[in-house]
Formats: structure tokens, sequence, C-alpha cells
């Protein structure tokens, strides 16, 4: 018996050398030196990617609140108002946080573990509708004079090999025809390289172009953040600086957010990592149900709101026509109202439906696989053809969201 142990342990030993030697050669080798990073931050701590509470592990830069915020309005029943096994569903799927909204009135509120109504979670892409929002209002103030300009005019090392036909549209519509390799899972991806590591804007400024730009939708990261560079040369201010003046000032957020930063003093994450409340997120989609209006104050200009929210002509990957997609948001039409949505990975949700005057936040550590395109193999209805591209359990927010507020019509 001791024998045995101590040949298993020999062998164990040699097999973790191996791998340790492996791991390090091909990182040295590749020149792939975030890895190292991102290994002490997943594997060494027991996870496998990233998580929503991720902002001590890196550099942030904050986005001021107001000195006086406004809280939200409250009008919470007595009682769980989700059935048990709606309340079985969030567990599934690791729910941390479930917050609606009715009529400006916070009307459901539930944390679960070690989540509550102050905790600063990770945004991930939901972040990317922000960006968006703000080139909406640079583009009023003049800052930039047109969606159709290129991209090299505000970063003039992006040009070479057709880079420069690439314009900002493009970037707002994910149909640049860059060669950004988007996963939340494969080290290898620059979207891992983005997250650990300190040169975001040597990364996507090296992008080459793959196809041509404004016909395909093609969902990548980099074009958030070429977006947040021609902001901050537009604008002369640091994306958080802009965004606390602009954005989280003037919509009343009661609690600083925060931004995750490359390296000290570097740029920020803009394709993710905005930290910030379940509640101050919700003040997002107060912003969105009111077509960009604050309290009656107009905060997204109307017109960039119309273009905002409108499906770019375009094809998806599946090679059907987009109807998915606005201008860095996501659209989805249920029940015959329109729904826009900010959406991250591990299920992040700011869910809008303006018809309804109703608010859905989601925040959490899991997320349901996208509606799979074979549905329309067996059921090729119009309802099946809307939810392609969309995250399975987005539909089942938007039910108990309903059911709450007694929309379940």
């Amino acid at each position: 018996m001791k024998r045995t142990l101590l040949k298993w342990l020999k062998r164990t030993g040699w097999f973790v050398l191996i791998l340790f030697l492996s791991v390090n050669i091909f990182i040295l080798l590749s020149g792939r030196f975030y890895l190292y990073k991102g290994i002490y931050y997943t594997y060494l701590q027991g996870e496998t990617s990233p998580t929503i509470y991720d902002l001590n592990k890196f550099y942030n830069a904050t986005v001021e609140a107001p000195k006086k915020g406004e809280p939200w309005s409250f009008n919470l029943p007595q009682g769980e108002r989700l059935s048990k096994e709606d309340l079985k569903y969030m567990d599934t799927w690791r729910t941390s946080s479930f917050l609606v909204v009715k009529n400006n009135q916070v009307i459901y509120e539930h944390y679960w573990d070690e989540h509550h109504p102050e905790t600063v979670s990770n945004s991930f892409s939901a972040a990317k509708t922000v960006v968006s929002i703000l080139i909406g209002m640079a583009l009023e103030d003049g800052d930039i004079k047109s969606l159709d300009e290129p991209v090299y005019k505000y970063i003039p090392e992006f040009t070479g090999k057709g880079k420069e036909k690439i314009t900002i549209r493009h970037l707002l519509a994910m149909s640049s025809g860059l060669d950004w390799t988007e996963s939340g899972k494969n080290p290898l991806s620059e979207n891992a390289e983005s997250y650990y590591g300190w040169d975001l804007r040597g990364l996507v400024t090296r992008q080459h172009v793959e196809r041509a730009p404004g016909k395909e939708f093609i969902y990548q990261s980099g074009n958030s953040q070429l977006l947040a560079f021609i902001l901050e040369k537009a604008t002369g201010k640091d994306l958080s600086q802009y965004a606390s003046e602009r954005l989280w000032q003037p919509i009343g957020a009661v609690s600083n957010a925060f931004w995750s930063l490359d390296k000290k003093n570097g740029d920020e994450k803009a394709f993710c990592c905005l930290y910030s409340t379940t509640r101050d997120f919700a003040r997002i989609g107060k912003l969105l149900i009111h077509h960009g209006k604050w309290n009656g104050k107009q905060i997204i200009p109307a017109a960039y709101f119309d273009e905002m929210v409108k499906n770019p002509v375009m094809t998806t990957e599946e090679g059907v026509p987009n109807t998915r997609y606005g201008l860095h948001i996501w659209t989805y039409v249920s029940n015959g109202h329109p729904v826009y949505y900010c959406r991250g990975i591990k299920g992040q949700y700011i869910i809008s439906i303006p018809d309804e005057q109703l608010i859905i936040v989601r925040t959490g550590h899991k997320r349901a696989p996208d509606t799979d395109p074979k549905i329309l193999e067996t059921a090729n209805t119009k309802e099946n053809q809307e939810k392609i591209g969309h995250p399975s359990d987005l539909f089942e927010y938007i039910r108990m969201g309903r059911e709450i507020a007694g929309e379940d019509k």
C-alpha cells in the first residue's frame, strides 16, 4: 500500500513537473506572457475563467457618482414573488442578483450568497452599450463629426491593408471585418489577452482586415476598445472621466463605478469590466425605456438613440438578416414589443422593455447557451427566428420580470 502510494506520488510529481515546464516553454516561445497572470487569477484561485468579482485583481479608474445621488423609489410587496421553480432556475444558473423596475419603482429585489445591494460586480460586455452611449454624446457635442468617419482619423496608427476603410459605424455595428478572435474560454484568444494583458492599444491596432467592412455581423470586443480610443482622442478625456461627467452624474448614480485598466495609469478595458451595483446598472435600463431621457432631460441624443436601436442592414454569421443587434446594443421583439438589452458573459443583463416601462437586471456567474438555430428545422416560426442569437435564459428572465410586474399577458 505504502509502495503503491509512493509510486503514484512520484508519477504525479513527474506529470506536474512536465506540465509546468511545458507551459513555461510555450509562454516564453510564444510571447504570451499575459498567461502567467491569467493562470494565477483563475486556475490557482480555483476558477476556470474571469469572475464578476475581479475588481481588486486589476488597476482601475473611478467613474465618480454625484455627491448626492438619486435613490430609487421602492414598492416591494411582502413575500417572495418568484415561484419555487423559478428560484431553482436562478440557483441552477448561479444568479447573484435579480431586480425588477416598473414605472420607475423597484418592485422586486433579490440577492444571493455574498452579493448585496452595495456589491459592485463586473458588467463584462454590458459595458459596450455604455461606450455606444458615450459615442452618441461626443457626436452631439461635435467632438466626433460623423459615424461614417474613418477610424484612422482618431487613431493614426490604425492604417494599412484595408483598415482605412473601417469607420466608426462599422465598429458600432460589429461589422468591422477585423480578425479578432472572440472567446470567453479560449486562453489564446484576443479576449484573454485583452483581459489579462497590459497593452490594449497595441493589441487592437495590430488587428488585420479579414473581410470587407459593413457586410457581416461578427461580434468582436476589439471593436469596442477602438471606440474607447476614439472617444479619448475626440474628447481629450479619459473614458472614466467622460463617463462620469456625461453619464454617471447626470443619471444620479448613488455609488461610484469602477473601470478596470490594462496597467497602472493605463487604458480602460472598455469592452468589459465596468463594475457597479445592480441598482445603478438599472439606471442604464431607465435611460433606455425613456428613449434616452432621464427625468425628462435628454441624456442620450434623441437622433442617436433612434439609430442605436435600429438593426443595421447586414447578415449574421449564420447567413441570415440581422435582427439582433443595433449600434452596440442587443435587440429583440417579445410579444410584439421591442426589447433593448445589454449583456455580458456569465449572464449579466440589463433588459429594457419601453412599451411596458419595465427594467430587469440580472447578474450572476453562469449563462445558458444561445438558442440553437436547429430549432428552426422542426419549428421554423417567426418567434423562433427572432430568438436565434440570444441566450435562452434571456427569455426566462423576461418572463419572470413580466410576471412580477403583472405584464405576463
